[in-house]
């Protein structure tokens, strides 16, 4: 896989994202926004929701589900388009209903606001892990080429890498550091990016190379404060039928929580080495 390149001003910039109208964006899926499997990362399509409502509402994200309905494959034109179902002094309830060539394929429901009380100290602390520099780079299998991981690296905190997944099983939590390189703002949509590799957590209890389509990501923002890297925390619950769920905390450099992710996926094996 080549060296990260990107480098960008904003989650707007990144998603490559216009506004058409009051209430409706665009935008198409292209190469840095796709899966390997060539069509729109769930935590873009998330992202591109939360770029739109929060600008809609002028309010930011609180919490944020969405719902893949299909997929929006590359070179696909998007549209979202804004629905502020419930405006109220503090909080807006909103929806935002995604458009493949007018095919629709994501649903997105958010609470966007602010409020006054707000905790002295942390619930939850961050695990103690090195600094990223001192971290091994992921290595990507080359089916990952051409993708979303030409445009953010990630660095192994907690876990094996593909190369040593021997189908021994492992711990249900792994972490790694991730950024997108140029971009120190976190919002709520790139925290929803980052979340959504709760989609690979099953290869490390399960020791094997595990491939996760999302059915669902959900966001819930805590804080946001300048960082380039995210600690992406990982903590798988259940793999049965076929169907896995998990969850993650996503952290700051200095250990600040920036939000919970959840998603539940539907998981199947591959092998790195023919595919």
């Amino acid at each position: 896989m080549d060296s990260i390149t990107s480098a960008f001003v904003d989650v707007e910039h990144f998603l490559g994202m216009s506004r058409l109208d009051e209430s409706t964006w665009g935008f198409e899926v292209t190469e840095r926004l796709i899966t390997p499997g060539r069509f729109l990362f769930g935590g873009c399509g998330l992202a591109s929701g939360l770029v739109a409502l929060e600008q809609a509402s002028a309010r930011p994200t609180i919490w944020a589900t969405a719902q893949y309905l299909s997929y929006a494959p590359l070179g696909a034109h998007v549209t979202v388009v804004t629905d502020l179902v419930v405006v109220g002094g503090h909080v807006t309830q909103a929806r935002a209903t995604t458009f493949a060539d007018g095919r629709e394929f994501l649903t997105v429901n958010a609470a966007l606001g602010t409020g006054e009380l707000t905790s002295p100290s942390p619930w939850v602390t961050m695990p103690d892990v090195p600094d990223p520099e001192d971290c091994a780079p992921r290595f990507m299998p080359r089916r990952f080429d051409n993708s979303i991981f030409n445009h953010v690296e990630t660095r192994i905190a907690i876990g094996r890498p593909f190369e040593e997944l021997d189908g021994t099983p492992g711990s249900p939590v792994s972490a790694l550091w991730s950024r997108v390189p140029g971009h120190l703002e976190p919002s709520a949509a790139t925290l929803a990016i980052f979340g959504d590799f709760v989609s690979g957590g099953a290869t490390q209890p399960l020791g094997r190379n595990t491939m996760g389509r999302s059915l669902d990501n959900t966001i819930r923002i805590a804080a946001l404060e300048p960082t380039e890297w995210v600690l992406c925390e990982i903590h798988m619950h259940a793999l049965s039928g076929g169907f896995g769920q998990g969850t993650a905390f996503l952290w700051s450099r200095t250990g600040t929580l920036l939000a919970t992710a959840s998603q539940s996926i539907s998981a199947k094996f591959w092998d790195p080495l023919t595919q």
